[in-house]
């Protein structure tokens, strides 16, 4: 605040930079080899080692527009398809078009050439021959898919849909903040701070991911985390210099104010979701981490920003904040009083602790019920967007070319002789557990023959319970029994590595537990010296979040909201979700509580009682936090319009979460629980119990102008 200037500079150098390195060094993405884990990526391993790797393939779907039978038209199209696609450099071999047993259909296979460096093959060429055939041919389809060219169009609509999200994002926040600070200035400075953030982040990924591979989707992640957090801090520090203004104090005061209470409430925010962050490394999976690390960087940009530039900017604008202002909207907003819309909810709380607690905790518990019946599914082709053409292709070919279907492949490594034996006793002995089934061309062997893969057809579908009781089986009692001594084994292949995915999630969900549940009730218990407030914070968070898990259970693994919503229901939800969640909601829940309960104590120190401590703060922060809720909902919400059903998870999750959290838990059940508690509810801290000054229920608290 004593060279704003300066802070000003360092904050643009800062962002300047950034994007500098961001433009200079291209952000590396996460490959296939990043996301082995278990026993599956160690059979991929092996497999790699061997120069065993099946080659990538795309395949090219040929009708008719009219969806009739296969005739010549179609088979000449197909074949003159094939020998364009064959003069590819980057294709090996085109094998004859095949015809589908409905002869609805003629299929074009064409074996991809490795790259190099284990690069996605170029299928450029390949896309460029069926955009020709389809101008020669426009009465017939022609639909390219497979791996690359499967990605590539998940990819793009990714893109798309994210910028679409972000160009809708920034003006809906911007008229947020106009309706909250009915100036332009004050309501461009969040939307600013939160974009400059948002950019920052953005351009250190590149060097970063030198270190860290990330995820294409991290941008998804540092946009949804960035725009909350950055507007979430900006407007508790704004409304609190604001008020402070407005209390008679001069514009140094206010900011000097402003920091010592609404700036230690953002770095114990800032803490809280930088602590859940770090619970993804837990877990040890490619995209947590990728995920994790940008989410970490933006909220630490985020609270750097609050308490460097922004007191900066207050200190230079001073009251030429609140200018130009809009002047309707000005007249309505200082006609209301704080909390004029929340006491509704809050007087009935605060006269009725006992029935507002029980009822709004049987709220939250009844949403939260369905979760119990929560299922996990890894991502399959049901759950992408169903109206890109490469999906359909593929799901039509599983359908009218029936093939060997999910498969798990089993690698031995060891002495050539004894291998032979073993896999014959292997495949024997899988057959007839009734879990698995004969497949075409089902051995191979490396040059020196000292490592076999044998393919496997499973019975059950990939990312099925059942499909991983069997790996499970294959690997506890089928395999063990019949290896040679000194061989070596393991399973992979899709089945085993969607079981092992689950199993790694599984197992990790304990740990991030443990870690971010921990940590939080340490750091609230340090920040508040009070046992029973970690305790009831801790407690809160994990209502509201069970609430949210119940409501994704309701609407995905159901059809009901299918058309609302725009997905296809898979019967259950994607992995990754509920972890994700959980740890992303956890540190933006904590904005609220700390931000609510400082005031609260600010009050409680002061020595007003603690029942009107309570109606006092929660009315004087319900306007900040409504605001900052709305803001989060609407950029959340914004995610449950994208093509991926993650995504649309990911967004409704979310939104119910901060909506119940700002609703229910901060109005209702969080001030009749700490009406209840009273005094004790800061035990054991002293300062409570020495108050500075006595306060009688029936006067009007004293203007706070001192750090909690």
């Amino acid at each position: 605040m004593r060279h704003p200037w300066r802070s000003l500079g360092v904050w643009l150098l800062l962002v300047v930079a950034a994007v500098g390195l961001g433009a200079s060094i291209s952000m590396k993405t996460t490959t296939d080899a990043d996301y082995r884990t278990g026993q599956s990526g160690t059979a991929a391993r092996w497999i790699d080692q061997a120069g065993l790797s099946a080659p990538d393939s795309e395949y090219v779907l040929v009708r008719s527009a009219s969806g009739g039978a296969v005739g010549g038209d179609v088979r000449a199209a197909a074949d003159a398809l094939g020998r364009e696609v064959a003069r590819d450099a980057h294709v090996r071999k085109v094998a004859p078009a095949i015809v589908a047993p409905d002869e609805k259909s003629v299929l074009v296979v064409a074996t991809m050439k490795k790259a190099a460096d284990d690069a996605t093959p170029d299928v450029s060429g390949l896309e460029k021959a069926v955009a020709q055939a389809q101008e020669r041919a426009p009465n017939l389809r022609f639909v390219q898919t497979g791996d690359t060219s499967l990605s590539n169009a998940i990819n793009d609509r990714v893109a798309a849909d994210l910028g679409s999200a972000e160009t809708i994002s920034l003006p809906v926040t911007l008229a947020l903040m106009l309706l909250v600070f009915a100036a332009l200035i004050a309501a461009g400075i969040p939307v600013l701070l939160a974009v400059t953030s948002v950019f920052a982040t953005m351009g250190l990924m590149g060097p970063i991911s030198l270190i860290v591979p990330m995820e294409p989707t991290v941008t998804s992640m540092i946009l949804l985390i960035g725009m909350a957090v950055g507007v979430d801090y900006s407007l508790f520090y704004l409304k609190r210099e604001r008020q402070e203004r407005q209390r008679g104090h001069d514009t140094v005061d206010a900011v000097e104010i402003a920091a010592a209470t609404s700036g230690h409430s953002i770095v114990v925010s800032g803490f809280a979701v930088a602590v859940s962050m770090v619970g993804l490394y837990v877990v040890g999976d490619a995209t947590f981490n990728s995920l994790a690390t940008g989410a970490l960087l933006v909220v630490v940009i985020a609270v750097f920003g609050s308490l460097t530039v922004l007191p900066a900017l207050l200190s230079l604008l001073g009251h030429k904040v609140d200018r130009p202002r809009i002047p309707l909207l000005w007249r309505v907003s200082a006609r209301m009083q704080p909390g004029a819309i929340s006491r509704r909810l809050l007087g009935p709380a605060m006269r009725r602790p006992v029935v507002a607690l029980v009822a709004g905790v049987v709220l939250l518990a009844g949403l939260a019920a369905p979760a119990l019946g929560m299922k996990l599914l890894t991502s399959s082709l049901d759950s992408l967007p169903q109206d890109l053409p490469a999906v359909q292709a593929m799901q039509q070919i599983g359908t009218s070319y029936p093939g060997d279907g999910p498969t798990a492949e089993v690698v031995l490594r060891g002495e050539p002789g004894a291998l032979q034996q073993a896999v014959k006793a292997v495949e024997t002995k899988a057959a007839s557990t009734g879990d698995w089934k004969q497949v075409a061309d089902p051995v191979r062997q490396s040059p020196d023959g000292r490592t076999v893969v044998l393919t496997l057809g499973s019975v059950a579908a990939e990312g099925s319970f059942a499909a991983g009781d069997a790996v499970h089986r294959l690997r506890s009692e089928v395999l063990p029994p019949v290896i040679p001594d000194g061989g070596e084994w393991a399973v992979g292949g899709g089945v085993a590595s969607s079981y092992d995915e689950m199993q790694q999630q599984s197992d990790g969900l304990p740990k991030v537990l443990i870690f971010v549940l921990g940590l939080t009730l340490l750091m609230m218990a340090v920040t508040f010296r009070s046992v029973l407030i970690a305790l009831l914070t801790t407690a809160l968070n994990l209502l509201s979040l069970g609430a949210a898990f119940g409501v994704i259970t309701l609407v995905f693994q159901h059809d009901w909201a299918e058309s609302a919503l725009g997905f296809s229901s898979t019967g259950g939800i994607i992995s990754w979700i509920p972890i994700f969640l959980f740890v992303v909601l956890m540190g933006l829940s904590m904005d609220y509580h700390v931000f609510v309960l400082s005031r609260v104590r600010e009050y409680v120190k002061a020595g007003v009682p603690p029942r009107l401590a309570v109606r006092q703060g929660v009315q004087e922060t319900a306007g900040v936090v409504t605001s900052a809720a709305v803001v989060m909902i609407s950029v959340f919400a914004l995610f449950a319009t994208l093509s991926m059903t993650e995504m649309k998870e990911m967004g409704v999750g979310l939104s119910v979460a901060i909506a119940l959290d700002a609703t229910v838990v901060r109005l209702v059940v969080l001030p009749s629980a700490l009406a209840l508690l009273g005094r004790a509810a800061w035990w054991p801290s002293r300062a409570v119990h020495r108050p500075e000054q006595q306060v009688q229920p029936s006067e009007q608290p004293p203007a706070l102008t001192t750090t909690a």
